[in-house]
């Protein structure tokens, strides 16, 4: 029998008609900014099933765009959030796209940066405002943003992992979950822990030579 909290009864706390169009959308718009960083001047959202059918309607566009202006679900401004994005000198952009075998509420938001190369995050609206981030940079990950998470690409070399987890264990923190991919020698890991994100934690990993990229996402709220 499944355990059911107050979540699952009440929905989240939210502007917009929609739990998985709105509210949904608003998280993964967040946690793709967490991800992606803030210092882009344009946001393509590839709008796949039934966000690219329904966006308009729903609040989808606006609730996406409310996320990478760091808004949360519940945040009333998420009505004006195309004209606030415009405000701040973001092109935004919405295109229907067939995106494969994915949930119908899915996005794949590409940021543009006038410095460096544009980065992709694909995440799916699964309902009631969960959300699951499944693809960055090309790179197939799995995790819903309810949990601190660390995202991490590196040098695949002997004992990475080991040096990863022992400067977590220094911190007495445990990880909840792993998952490592590999592509050549890069691999990509992603953790979920039980304990918030530090910045000192960040540093400590980033110190490590083989270490391309980290960053660290807390729990992104769904009130």
């Amino acid at each position: 029998m499944k355990n059911y909290g107050v979540f699952d009864i009440l929905g989240p706390v939210m502007i917009g008609p929609s739990s998985s169009h709105t509210a949904g959308a608003a998280r993964l718009g967040k946690i793709g900014r967490e991800i992606a960083g803030n210092q882009f001047y344009k946001v393509t959202f590839y709008l796949h099933g039934s966000f690219a059918k329904t966006y308009k309607g729903h609040g989808t566009d606006r609730a996406l765009v409310a996320g990478i202006l760091g808004m949360d679900p519940s945040d009333e401004r998420i009505k004006r959030s195309l004209n606030i994005a415009k405000e701040e000198g973001i092109d935004i952009e919405f295109i229907e796209a067939d995106l494969g075998y994915v949930h119908p509420n899915t996005v794949k938001m590409v940021f543009h940066y006038k410095d460096k190369e544009n980065y992709y995050i694909i995440g799916s609206s699964i309902g009631g405002g969960n959300i699951l981030i499944t693809n960055i940079n090309g790179n197939e990950v799995e995790f819903t943003g309810d949990y601190p998470t660390i995202l991490i690409k590196y040098k695949d070399q002997k004992g990475s992992i080991s040096r990863i987890s022992s400067i977590l264990s220094n911190e007495d923190i445990n990880i909840a979950t792993m998952k490592v991919s590999r592509e050549g020698n890069i691999a990509t890991m992603v953790m979920e822990i039980d304990n918030p994100i530090k910045e000192e934690i960040i540093d400590s990993i980033s110190s490590l030579d083989e270490i391309i990229y980290i960053t660290g996402i807390n729990p992104i709220g769904r009130s």
